[in-house]
């Protein structure tokens, strides 16, 4: 069941749940229990020692204390703690891994320029961000006419250099 401690300010989630949960204010949450989706958060997630995750979660600071399967992008920080354990791929400025958990997967560390404010977008994502058509930013993208990474076979975006790109082009006009 969700929630809300007045006194520490923290949602705290001890259920089993799916789906998508975005978070758009920062807010500090602890999953205690099963979770099966997306997660996107803002503020600080706790996943507890008892939880069992099945996600790709983003995030501003990450601590994880429990398993996870999925990958993981945060703004700020990971951390993994015993007896915690996360299978996918990590994107972080910062990790931190404590003696006696477990990482099975790709770590990519992330320029602390490219991470502010943190979001990584995908093509499509960038499309809605910037409405136009998909097939346009993926043609700026090929002509380098707009900040963005291949990786994987696909692009990937960061908001932060996407928004000062933005600003750039509104600025030569």
């Amino acid at each position: 069941m969700a929630k809300k401690k007045n006194e520490e300010k923290i949602l705290d989630v001890d259920a089993r749940m799916q789906g998508t949960i975005v978070f758009k204010d920062p807010v500090n949450l602890r999953i205690n229990g099963s979770f099966e989706g997306k997660l996107d958060t803002r503020g600080n997630l706790m996943i507890g020692e008892n939880a069992n995750v099945k996600a790709d979660i983003k995030g501003d600071k990450i601590i994880i204390a429990g398993k996870v399967f999925g990958n993981l992008i945060a703004s700020s920080s990971i951390s993994i703690i015993a007896p915690g354990m996360v299978q996918g791929e990590i994107r972080t400025p910062s990790l931190s891994v404590a003696e006696g958990a477990i990482i099975d997967g790709r770590c990519v560390m992330l320029n602390v320029s490219h991470s502010e404010p943190g979001e990584i977008m995908e093509l499509r994502e960038v499309a809605q961000y910037l409405e136009v058509e998909a097939k346009v930013v993926e043609e700026w993208a090929n002509q380098k006419l707009i900040p963005a990474e291949f990786e994987d076979g696909e692009f990937k975006f960061y908001r932060g250099a996407v928004d000062k790109w933005l600003q750039d082009e509104k600025i030569k006009k």
